[in-house]
């Protein structure tokens, strides 16, 4: 495993609720990130970590190969692959998230 990917994977393991995104929480730099909050918002998740990969990009390319998965932003619960801001929405919608989130509480 690489450097890059060792620190993803310590990411994704140490925190409960991990969220790679573009820009942050507070100031979402693109509009699938900033979905991807509003949804983990109205799903009740509390302790939802993020990292912005707009600021490194080891990262930002090293966290697609982890996944094996294309696009950012990419969601992490319990240190499981989740998916994007497309499968959130699905699984917000059909109450799939919320149950998930308090499974992994």
């Amino acid at each position: 495993m690489s450097d890059v990917q060792q620190r993803i994977d310590e990411m994704v393991k140490s925190h409960r609720v991990m969220l790679f995104m573009k820009g942050t929480a507070q100031f979402p730099q693109c509009g699938f990130s900033g979905r991807a909050i509003q949804i983990l918002k109205a799903a009740g998740a509390k302790d939802v970590a993020t990292f912005n990969v707009l600021e490194d990009d080891e990262v930002r390319q090293g966290i697609k190969d982890y996944a094996q998965w294309p696009t950012i932003p990419q969601l992490y619960v319990g240190g499981e692959f989740v998916g994007g801001s497309d499968i959130m929405m699905e699984m917000y919608e059909s109450g799939e998230l919320q149950q998930l989130l308090a499974a992994k509480a």
